[in-house]
């Protein structure tokens, strides 16, 4: 799997855990540890995301040398 690819992938975990979180705190039961656990995977999908944009960044600034 290319990069951008995997960053699509990874995207798009992250929008699905952002609709549910939502979804889950407009619930009048919700369940905090259960909230906890989806920011918290919300989160590490990020991070992931952030060093995968900066290493695909870091790419295209680097000069080929020749």
């Amino acid at each position: 799997m290319s990069i951008e690819a995997r960053v699509r992938e990874l995207d798009h975990r992250h929008q699905n855990l952002k609709t549910i979180i939502a979804r889950e705190e407009r619930s009048p039961s919700v369940d905090s540890l259960y909230l906890t656990e989806l920011k918290r995977k919300k989160l590490k999908l990020k991070e992931e995301l952030e060093r995968m944009k900066a290493h695909i960044r870091q790419d295209v600034d680097v000069p080929m040398l020749q």
